[in-house]
């Protein structure tokens, strides 16, 4: 039985990073609303409450009964969550016209298992209007900072331990903060860190010959790490009887198609490639509306999915990469989130399938899938590889999409990325693609006058890309792919470097 920390999300935009640092001390942990009913199973070793952007003075302020929890389990209170809890038993928290944001030094009143081996003045990162202002009766303090008096705080006196912070010890600017949680995970809950690549790797092979028993399960590959790790687990448990389908729409990369087909066989995956170019490019023309060419290329790959998917008898099931974060956005506190693009990954497929799905990954973040596929002895460089976007090139290239634009963007494309591995960048930026303008601008090559068209290249870093910030390539670098697209790549006179972050901007143009 898999050990257990429940997160209670009040609606912070740091709840997953709470639950990726619980991960990375080896112990498994769910996200869910405030509101859902909680299984005290004997699986679950604690709890902790997330941060929030309410006030626990709103007149609408989510709520939990902190003390039922409590008399369950340990509890770890996070910013919101501490506040909350001390107004719940007695304290007073209100706005102290002292707003806390940012960088603070925490100075330790007194040891404490929480706390043990974190050094004195130690940075932590602070994100709130309101403060604790008195403690509750049977509560300590065990730690303050400049502006407040109790940063850390406890409940004395229960067989059961109560802890509070009102920093977030999750996030990357609390130096010693995953030191914190993990004392809390380990000495305060008593988890055994058995939370592995390899207990995962099993316990879900296990667990998919189980769900799949002698049914055949059809999947739809995309070269990607998500669906080509699911692929492999699923594989693992059933051999053969998972067919995998890799349909080429005509926007891969520059040769993507039979690289991804030849590693495919290399992991020994039971994966037909389907040539579609010519139909999705017949579909594409005259379409130069972003969401119009999203929606043209997600249904014609669902009719080609589904048109080859007839061929295989027997198939009961669907196999997807489905990723923790897709489940998280699909049941927060707040209700599944706007609709910012209509095309992601294969969706659509199970409501006109009808089968039922089998998503391995679905309890994981990208990091913790790129460990699985480790363990499962898939190639580094497939692993590693940048997201790419379902629609391919064909939100890179802004406007009607055409074989010849396609090729002269899958070309620059080519040698921008090979350009940043040659270079080592490449591993230490998380996504990075050229766009073809729809523009031509005037250059001059030997003694001739071009008229061509214009690349802006595109290199962010990011955790999840959520949020991203341009790459700051050096200037060398710029120099040198720039000369070296417009010096091979004939059709290109000119490229730019975006340097716009996410938000304002996306990551793709389109």
């Amino acid at each position: 039985m898999t050990e257990k920390i429940l997160i209670l999300d009040f609606g912070s935009q740091y709840t997953q990073l709470i639950a990726r640092a619980v991960r990375e001390a080896s112990v498994y942990c769910e996200i869910v609303p405030y509101h859902h009913k909680i299984e005290f199973d004997p699986s679950l070793k604690g709890i902790i409450l997330s941060g929030s952007p309410f006030s626990v003075n709103d007149a609408n302020a989510p709520v939990v009964d902190v003390e039922s929890l409590h008399q369950k389990l340990p509890v770890l209170g996070v910013c919101y969550g501490a506040q909350l809890t001390a107004k719940q038993y007695g304290g007073r928290v209100a706005n102290s016209n002292k707003r806390e944001y940012g960088r603070a030094l925490m100075t330790k009143e007194k040891e404490d298992i929480l706390l043990k081996d974190v050094t004195d003045n130690s940075q932590v990162w602070m994100s709130h209007a309101d403060s604790v202002l008195d403690l509750p009766a049977g509560f300590e303090v065990l730690a303050t900072t400049e502006s407040i008096p109790y940063a850390a705080f406890k409940k004395n006196g229960t067989e059961l331990p109560l802890y509070c912070v009102q920093f977030h010890p999750e996030v990357y600017h609390s130096i010693e903060g995953k030191k914190i949680l993990k004392n809390f995970l380990v000495n305060i809950c008593g988890c055994k860190q058995d939370w592995t690549s390899a207990h995962f790797v099993t316990d879900t092979v296990a667990a998919l010959k189980k769900q799949i028993g002698d049914r055949k399960v059809i999947m739809a590959l995309s070269g990607g790490v998500d669906s080509t790790v699911a692929a492999t687990l699923i594989h693992k448990a059933i051999g053969d009887r998972l067919y995998g389908i890799f349909v080429d729409n005509g926007v891969l990369r520059k040769n993507e198609f039979q690289q991804v087909l030849d590693t495919y066989a290399t992991i020994g995956l039971n994966v037909k490639g389907i040539d579609a170019k010519e139909l999705f490019y017949r579909e594409l023309k005259g379409k130069t509306d972003p969401e119009a060419k999203r929606k043209v290329i997600g249904k014609l790959f669902i009719d080609v999915f589904q048109e080859e998917a007839k061929k295989v008898e027997g198939v009961g099931l669907l196999g997807q990469g489905t990723i923790y974060p897709d489940v998280i956005e699909s049941v927060s506190v707040h209700g599944p989130s706007v609709t910012i693009k209509s095309h992601h990954n294969v969706g659509g497929l199970p409501d006109i399938m009808h089968l039922e799905l089998v998503e391995p990954l679905r309890s994981l973040f990208k990091d913790e899938v790129r460990r699985v596929g480790a363990e499962l002895g898939i190639p580094a460089n497939l692993l590693n590889r940048h997201p790419f976007p379902g629609p391919g090139l064909a939100i890179r290239i802004l406007g009607e999409i055409t074989p010849d634009k396609v090729q002269l963007l899958q070309e620059a494309d080519d040698r921008y990325i090979q350009g940043l591995k040659d270079h080592h960048l490449y591993d230490q930026v998380w996504q990075a693609g050229a766009i073809l303008l729809p523009v031509k601008s005037v250059g001059v090559m030997g003694d001739e006058r071009t008229y061509e068209f214009t690349v802006a290249l595109r290199a962010v870093t990011s955790v999840d890309g959520m949020t991203a910030d341009w790459a700051h390539l050096p200037y060398d670098f710029l120099a040198y792919i720039s000369n070296d697209i417009i010096n091979n790549v004939k059709g290109i006179n000119r490229v730019v470097y975006d340097i716009s972050s996410k938000p304002p901007a996306t990551i793709e143009w389109e």
